[in-house]
């Protein structure tokens, strides 16, 4: 065959594969540096917790990162290497280390600039005070499976110290405080050891999970409970995992006590008093296995204890036809008004004290300008609530007091880390900028 024809049947087709895999990659590069550069102009530059830093100098560009990442958004490839695109989206899987195929990836807390507070602990999860132990989330991992798996694991360390621990028959082997993965796990072996032990949870069953919005498909891996064995979940609605969580309380007989906050952990000689805002419990061991979002940030205005104020948004349709103050200037807060916006006969007015929404991203500034031109939703910036009552509420804006009618108040001002809490407990935390 003449060497023009060669060409023709076997350069030119794989001239154009290039080609089109040139363009696809270009425009993906472009659409990855638009979104981190949104990110960055929001401020949401800065990962909350465990995520990947990337060596350029190693990083091939194959994606196999961004693919094995269950979030999926995180991580893209811009101008031929990976990067975080999304930081604030990232819960530390760990997946994209695991299939890097030139461990480019590292695993870290904090950044250069801003600092994570992560509890010091022992290889068997327990803490800087002999005796207390820490597992999931507030030990800086959120994966689910690494939750269930260190709250096992830190229970088996805290059942062998509390057998080696004397007193009376009082005692508590331990008081386990969180309702999570990790504590229903920790819990769960409790009843296998047959230990005597309570579980607290100032919330509800499910931790973290149950803060998600409605539908919210979860992500996790293969874990393994004790009394259950394996579990397999894959992607699960967060109503499917809740719903198999109390049906493993029903199953196991397991009881923890909900909406019961601990306020404080004293050490009695060998032993401990574990506060709570219901009772007193004296136990020998203690396993917190308590969230990083820690408790709701408040406004501490008058009428802030009344029933009709929550401070996240779950199911939007009971909403349906009612007047909704909506507080904060954050992505959650501007996620949960849009969608009140959205639900028939609802209406919706979100106060920020801010003169513009400096830590949300543009999609939703942008969709909450469309609906409040849209007459759907109303815009209160540079505002504060002032008092809350039963059929209102009252607003500073701009120096003027003004009363609104109102039926429902939500408060997305974010939470209180529980820095202050480990700091009094005695628990030595280190920050990590940028470090293992």
């Amino acid at each position: 065959m003449p060497f023009n024809s060669l060409l023709l049947v076997y350069a030119l087709p794989l001239a154009l594969i290039w080609l089109t895999w040139s363009w696809i990659a270009r425009r993906r590069s472009r659409l990855n540096s638009a979104v981190l550069e949104d990110n960055r102009q929001a401020g949401l530059n800065e990962p909350a917790s465990l995520h990947p830093v990337i060596d350029p100098a190693r990083c091939l560009g194959c994606a196999s990162c961004a693919r094995a990442c269950p979030e999926k958004t995180v991580l893209g490839i811009i101008d031929g290497k990976a990067a975080l695109i999304e930081p604030t989206m990232c819960v530390g899987h760990g997946a994209c280390q695991a299939a890097c195929p030139t461990q480019a990836i590292s695993l870290v807390f904090g950044t250069e600039t801003r600092g994570v507070d992560i509890p010091v602990l022992t290889p068997e999860f327990e803490t800087s005070v002999p005796g207390i132990f820490i597992a999931g989330e507030l030990g800086g991992m959120g994966l689910i499976k690494n939750a269930i798996e260190q709250g096992r694991q830190a229970l088996a360390a805290a059942a062998s110290r509390a057998r080696r621990s004397g007193g009376g028959a009082d005692l508590l082997d331990v008081v386990i405080v969180g309702c999570g993965p990790a504590g229903i796990s920790a819990s769960l072996g409790a009843i296998e050891r047959r230990l005597s032990f309570v579980t607290l949870d100032q919330s509800s069953l499910g931790g973290s999970v149950a803060h998600f919005p409605r539908g919210k498909v979860v992500m996790t891996a293969p874990a393994t409970l004790p009394l259950v064995g394996e579990v397999r979940f894959g992607e699960i609605s967060k109503e499917n995992l809740l719903a198999f969580w109390q049906d493993l309380l029903i199953k196991t007989g397991l009881k923890p006590r909900f909406e019961e906050q601990v306020t404080a952990i004293h050490r009695m000689g060998e032993h401990f008093e574990v506060v709570s805002d219901k009772g007193r419990y004296r136990c020998r061991t203690v396993l917190l296995a308590i969230g990083r979002r820690g408790t709701p940030r408040p406004l501490d205005v008058p009428g802030e204890d009344l029933g009709k104020v929550v401070y996240r948004l779950i199911d939007p349709d009971q909403y349906c036809g009612r007047r909704v103050l909506v507080v904060g200037g954050g992505d959650s807060a501007l996620e949960a008004a849009i969608r009140l916006a959205e639900q028939p006969g609802t209406e919706v007015t979100l106060s920020y004290r801010g003169q513009a929404y400096g830590r949300a991203r543009a999609r939703n500034r942008d969709r909450v300008s469309e609906l409040a031109a849209a007459g759907r939703l109303r815009e209160e910036l540079a505002s504060q609530v002032v008092a809350i009552g039963e059929d209102h509420v009252s607003l500073e804006i701009a120096g003027q007091l003004r009363t609104i009618p109102n039926d429902d108040v939500i408060i997305c001002a974010g939470g209180l880390l529980p820095t202050q809490f480990l700091h009094d407990t005695g628990i030595s935390v280190e920050t990590k900028y940028g470090t293992v």
